[in-house]
């Protein structure tokens, strides 16, 4: 079967098409149109395309123009009986197969039909009997009708003539009122009932504007008299201070009824508001939060337009507390104290925030408590760092007197201590900073935690800087000029640079450890910043650049009284022509200078850097200087001649130096005692060395500082444990002035000893007047 179009139609069972053609035929309730849709439906269907052949007759047996004769003749010529048995068998189902569709079909609207059967027969039932109701119904109603009609129109003149009376009773009441009004008003002026007056006159104003100038003229003028008086009453509440807000209010809307121009007492008031906010930051007992916030409450009922205005009082208010705060921390409060001051504030701008949301006060307060705790922070290590300068700048002061024994110790230990204890109340105080459960400190605990790491970083490092300033290895920055206007940098003292290299490895050894525990402990977390180049606070770091600064320090201090020896022995060998000495009658004045000299930096050593266990002495050290001297083989080489002597000498100094085992004489310096007073007198005795060497002596030069020598070794041997070296370096003076010697013949060991006795006399003499 072909469609109009020529294309093929999709392919459908025979059974579908032909129950949607019986179903289509069963609820089409006009024939005419089931026919015609049928015929059209058949005409579609049997429509020849223009390139299809035309239909068979066999293939309309579906359609309304069926002929069976004609479709029995087409079926016999063409088909066989074989074929017709076929036809009969398939024709014999399709009916079958129709008749269980149409069963179907009843079956399933069976109960449909039941229903609309039952509900017809209900409707015949219920329908019997209601037009007769229907009748009697209308007539009752047009009988009512009637009837109402006679009582209307019976009526009618009364009811007007009671309308007409009404009104007029209605004018009488409002014309007595407004002849009453003004005897109401003076009433409510009297009993301070304001909104009444404010009630009755706005009531009677359009009478007034109406008959105002002709009927009701006296009435008006006394009404409008008693008014200004209540405007006048009005304007005092609204001014007053004692007056409740509320009040207050009630009169600004009163005067807004009487169309009173409030716009001049806002601003007035808003001045008033203002002044009122800044005395209050003058007092020294503020107003309660609560009253501020009902008056800003109460402001924005009055004037709704004025919520700008009061946003920036509001502003302005905290502004100036914070910035009181702020002044506060000039003076380095406690941590406690600050919280309680920013507590309050943010309580207080919490209920600010309740009433003017616009105003975004907990921000700010926000903002603010930041940057005030973050300086908070920064001026208690800048505090500390104050501290500890003063203490070392105090002993610089005192170091100009004579210092007792222990006083040196005792600044050392005052030191040590302002930097240790110093640390760790400044970890307890900061420890309130993050111990609070406000909402406030909740929100800045992770950054409070950054920050005292990375104070405490800081604070190290400046503190190694200013160490360095007041050691006048560095200039000063400008902040620190007026922490160091008592000390001049080119007069340091050398014990304050003593001083800060201990300090330095007290810090490392002892403070930092002690911080970074505490740290650890109480202040781990934080993360609120990003930090680029690592963690706010290493400890690695700063123990390193302090090892290095203590380092840095004790060779600095070395070098200092190494200088100032070397300036004295420089004086004492190029003042006098050695080439013209004199025979030497004592042990030169300079060695009892350069002794003084040593026992000065021993008596600082000893007070402020710690000591080692004295080492029993080598044997041939304790004897007596006679001993080492009387040698029988050095007394034959003495008697020989002068010339032969001096060469012999000579060459056996040389010899000695050639097998001689090689020493060590400079070594690393450690934070002894021992170690920094043997350093400063081998620095010392390497300076004479080379300050021999640059003079020429004679005879009487060479045996006086043959003289001086011995003197030497024998009083430095209680300044150092090991006496080797320093006697290597005695000997090297000796061989330098015997190298430099025009005549270099030795004094004799009698003379020498008599010489180096007579001396140690004197001392022993001097020490027992002086007692």
């Amino acid at each position: 079967m072909a469609t109009a179009s020529g294309a093929p139609p999709p392919a459908m069972d025979e059974k579908a098409r032909r129950t949607r053609d019986l179903l289509a035929s069963f609820y089409n309730t006009d024939p005419s149109a089931a026919a015609g849709a049928g015929a059209a439906s058949s005409a579609s269907l049997a429509r020849p395309s223009p390139t299809a052949a035309p239909a068979s007759p066999l293939d309309s047996i579906n359609s309304t123009s069926f002929d069976p004769e004609t479709y029995m003749n087409v079926l016999v010529q063409q088909s066989n009986l074989e074929g017709l048995l076929q036809r009969h068998v398939k024709m014999a189902a399709e009916i079958k197969n129709l008749d269980t569709d149409l069963q179907m079909l009843v079956y399933e609207n069976y109960n449909k039909f039941i229903s609309a059967t039952d509900t017809i027969k209900r409707m015949k039932t219920n329908i019997v009997g209601m037009e007769a109701n229907m009748e009697q119904l209308l007539s009752k109603i047009t009988s009512v009708q009637s009837k109402s009609d006679t009582v209307n129109t019976s009526l009618f003149d009364k009811r007007e003539n009671i309308e007409k009376l009404h009104r007029t009773r209605n004018l009488l009441r409002k014309v007595q009122f407004i002849y009453d009004l003004p005897t109401r008003l003076n009433k409510c002026i009297k009993t301070e009932a304001y909104a009444d007056a404010v009630r009755f006159f706005t009531g009677a104003k359009p009478i007034f504007e109406a008959y105002g100038d002709t009927s009701f003229q006296d009435c008006k003028k006394a009404s409008e008299e008693a008014m200004d008086l209540v405007i006048q009453h009005l304007q005092a509440k609204l001014y007053s201070d004692s007056e409740p807000i509320e009040a207050r209010a009630e009169a600004v809307v009163l005067l807004k009824k009487l169309n009173f121009p409030v716009d001049n007492l806002k601003s007035n008031l808003l001045e008033k508001l203002e002044d009122c906010l800044l005395n209050l930051q003058n007092e020294s007992t503020q107003a309660s939060i609560g009253d501020i916030s009902k008056t800003f409450r109460a402001y924005l009922i009055i004037f709704p337009d004025s919520e700008r205005r009061l946003i920036e009082l509001a502003q302005a208010l905290f502004s100036n507390r914070y910035e009181t705060v702020r002044g506060n921390l000039k003076k380095r409060i406690p941590s406690t104290d600050l919280l309680a001051m920013l507590r309050s504030l943010w309580e207080d701008a919490s209920a600010i925030d309740e009433v003017i949301p616009e105003a975004a006060l907990p921000a700010f307060s926000l903002e603010t408590t930041r940057d005030m705790i973050g300086q908070h922070i920064v001026t208690a290590f800048l505090h500390l760092q104050s501290e500890i300068s003063d203490a070392l700048v105090k002993t610089h002061s005192t170091s100009k007197e004579k210092l007792e024994e222990s006083q040196l110790q005792n600044a050392m230990d005052t030191s040590k201590i302002r930097v240790s204890q110093g640390c760790i109340d400044l970890l307890q105080e900061f420890h309130h900073l993050i111990d609070g459960n406000t909402e406030l400190l909740l929100k800045l605990r992770d950054l409070i935690i950054d920050w005292v790491q990375e104070g405490f970083q800081d604070f190290f490092q400046k503190l190694d800087r200013h160490f360095h300033v007041l050691s006048g290895r560095s200039k000063s920055f400008p902040q620190e000029s007026s922490a160091l206007d008592s000390v001049q940098i080119d007069k340091v003292p050398t014990v304050l640079v003593l001083m800060l290299a201990q300090l330095c490895v007290y810090i490392e050894q002892t403070t930092i450890p002690k911080v970074t525990e505490e740290l650890a402990s109480s202040f781990s977390g934080g993360g609120a910043r990003s930090y680029e180049y690592g963690p706010p606070f290493v400890p690695g770091e700063i123990c390193r650049l302090y090892r290095s600064s203590g380092e840095k320090f004790l060779h600095h201090y070395i070098n200092m009284k190494t200088q100032k020896i070397s300036k004295l022995l420089n004086k004492r060998f190029t003042t006098p022509v050695w080439i013209k000495h004199k025979e030497p009658r004592e042990v030169n004045m300079f060695v009892d200078l350069l002794l003084l000299e040593f026992n000065g930096v021993v008596s600082e050593v000893k007070q402020i850097l710690p000591g080692l266990i004295r080492r029993h002495r080598h044997s041939d050290s304790t004897g007596s200087t006679t001993s080492s001297r009387s040698n029988p083989m050095r007394e034959d080489m003495l008697n020989r001649s002068n010339t032969n002597r001096a060469r012999s000498q000579f060459l056996e100094n040389h010899l000695a130096k050639l097998f001689e085992q090689k020493m060590e004489i400079f070594t690393k310096v450690e934070y002894t005692q021992e170690s920094v007073i043997s350093t400063v007198l081998k620095l010392c005795l390497k300076s004479l060395q080379e300050f021999v060497r640059l003079q020429t002596f004679n005879r009487s030069g060479f045996q006086q500082i043959q003289l001086d020598m011995e003197f030497l070794k024998s009083s430095l041997k209680e300044f150092v444990d090991d006496e080797a070296p320093i006697s290597f370096l005695l000997k090297e003076v000796n061989n330098a002035a015997h190298e430099r010697c025009l005549d270099p013949i030795p004094l004799e060991p009698p003379i020498l000893d008599k010489l180096i006795n007579a001396k140690l006399a004197k001392i022993k003499e001097q020490n027992l007047n002086m007692q």
